[in-house]
């Protein structure tokens, strides 16, 4: 793959059968995931993923596996994350790989692997699914990232095993899943010794590691495995998943592909490729639907809200990796609210339920792609649309919102409906509610919203509450929208990138959007410097004999 080449489209559905770099094991409480890295199945042709190195296609495999493990097992408690390699638990991302790869690649590629190991600090934090990375053996780059969202580190002490961040010293870039940010706010390395740390190649280990808090114990080899099983039986001990609970087997999720768009049964993408436009439309839940917790339980991964959102993650990837010239998604909804309400009211009824409880974090996960995609994000809010409860989040989630007027057909004018949903329960990475982010989280906006739950709000009334950003009537809405959209198209997707990051993350600050926010702007940045990927940059002349040779200029 050159860098001028575009990549050929990309499948996320992958399932343990088809599993090449990792492996998935079960005892009791206990699950154990090791990754064997398959050096000869990369994603792409060019590379081979030794010494447990990785790829795009390593950590699709990764996010399945994770989801299975959260619906498929609850029995499960704490996930061990270990090496079936001797001596090498994981080399990081596949340098070579990186040095083949187009910036968009690198770009989508390091967003989907942070999004990953995010979502094991979600699940550690909202589902009692708490992980131990057992380092048995040299762990660098993006496997000590993968470690560093662990809740703890065990490494082996065996004079030889090291963990490192060699990112600046030997590629002249910063390691590109938050090792950086969760080394300083996560683990509280002191800033001098994290200097240290990630500008030598060698690593640290032993009790060096431990002192410096860059792992939480080591063992010698004969004690690892004892010492991690001791680890991994503490931490189940403190959760509250259920040990005789029958697993949610997920299915391969449906799709029909076609040239402009993707079918599923609950979402719907259409592509214009002239005006550079995506519309997904989310349908809300059709047909009988569970009326307590015995249905939810029977109607398995077909229950809506499950398989609405693992369609719409599903669509979201695809379209991040694949269509990079679609620049505008626009957001729409289709369907009955009531049954929306409905669904999202018997959710928070049996919220503690784990399986329910684990359908709303793949949801809050899923929303939360949204907020962090490389997108122009619009919601369009029609006659027949449904942003309400659960669905009104995606209103919230986009860069603007207009609203259908219809004062002479009052009947034929969309609605739009709040609940609890939206004071909460599928918060953005920072923590806040979309609402909260909206309003900046002032007292009165935020009371009058609460005011208003539970109505039908029609545009002029979502206008006045500032829920939306126009009220169009039909007369002006064909135009106003057309304009608003051709001129977003005109406009540099690089600005807009920038733009709309910086706004949708105005106020809260925590790990995550440091991750996303500061890191991944600096990353772009040197991800194009030519000391990283011109001709004699160090990614290019990784393993080759040759020296980098970097322009000393300080930008």
């Amino acid at each position: 793959m050159s860098a001028n080449q575009p990549p050929a489209a990309v499948d996320y559905r992958t399932d343990p059968s088809q599993y090449r770099h990792w492996k998935l094991s079960f005892d009791g409480a206990i699950a154990t995931l090791a990754v064997d890295i398959n050096e000869d199945a990369g994603i792409r042709p060019g590379y081979k993923l030794k010494l447990n190195s990785y790829d795009l296609g390593v950590d699709i495999e990764l996010h399945d596996a994770l989801n299975r493990i959260r619906f498929e097992h609850p029995e499960v408690r704490t996930v061990v994350v270990t090496s079936l390699k001797d001596r090498v638990f994981c080399s990081g991302a596949n340098i070579f790989m990186l040095g083949l790869s187009s910036h968009a690649w690198k770009v989508n590629f390091c967003k989907f692997t942070n999004e990953t190991r995010n979502g094991i600090e979600d699940s550690s934090a909202h589902s009692g699914l708490k992980f131990v990375a057992a380092l048995n053996g040299a762990c660098a780059g993006g496997g000590y990232e993968l470690a560093l969202a662990c809740d703890e580190i065990l490494l082996v002490d065996d004079r030889s095993s090291a963990v490192s961040l060699p990112e600046v010293p030997l590629l002249g870039v910063l390691p590109g899943t938050g090792g950086l940010t969760r080394v300083t706010d996560k683990r509280h390395v002191r800033h001098d010794l994290a200097d240290i740390f990630c500008t030598t190649s060698e690593g640290v280990r032993g009790q060096k590691a431990v002192d410096w808090r860059l792992v939480d114990a080591i063992a010698k080899p004969q004690q690892f495995a004892a010492r991690v099983r001791e680890r991994a039986e503490a931490l189940a001990a403190g959760s509250d998943r259920p040990a005789h609970a029958k697993g949610v087997a997920l299915p391969r999720v449906t799709r029909t592909d076609s040239e402009n768009g993707l079918g599923y049964a609950y979402v719907n993408v259409a592509i214009d490729r002239a005006k550079r436009t995506a519309t997904l439309t989310v349908k809300a839940p059709s047909g009988a639907q569970p009326k307590d917790l015995a249905g939810i339980e029977a109607a398995g991964a077909a229950w809506w809200p499950l398989q609405m959102a693992r369609e719409l993650d599903d669509a979201i990837l695809c379209l991040r990796t694949n269509e990079l010239d679609i620049g505008t998604w626009l957001l729409k909804t289709e369907g009955d609210a009531a049954a929306v309400l409905a669904s999202d009211a018997l959710m928070l009824a049996h919220k503690d339920h784990w399986f329910v409880r684990e359908t709303l974090g793949l949801m809050r996960r899923t929303f939360a792609r949204l907020d962090v995609s490389s997108r122009s994000l619009f919601a369009l809010i029609e006659s027949g649309s449904c942003f309400a409860g659960s669905l009104a989040e995606l209103a919230f989630a986009a860069d603007r919102a207009y609203m259908l007027a219809l004062p002479d057909a009052p009947e034929e004018a969309p609605s739009l409906q709040l609940g609890e949903f939206n004071f909460g329960y599928l918060p953005m990475v920072n923590g806040q509610s979309r609402l909260q982010r909206r309003f900046y989280e002032e007292a009165g906006p935020m009371e009058a919203a609460r005011g208003a739950v539970g109505k039908a709000l029609d545009a002029d009334a979502a206008a006045d509450l500032g829920l939306v950003t126009a009220a169009l009537d039909d007369i002006d809405w064909v135009d106003e929208v057309r304009i608003a959209l051709e001129e977003r198209a005109a406009m540099s997707p690089d600005a807009l990138t920038g733009l709309e990051a910086n706004l949708r993350f105005a106020q809260k600050e925590n790990m995550f959007t440091r991750i996303f926010g500061r890191l991944t702007a600096w990353q772009n940045w040197i991800f194009i410097r030519p000391n990283a990927v011109g001709d004699k940059g160090a990614l290019k002349v990784y393993g080759k004999g040759d020296k980098a040779a970097f322009d000393f200029n300080r930008v």
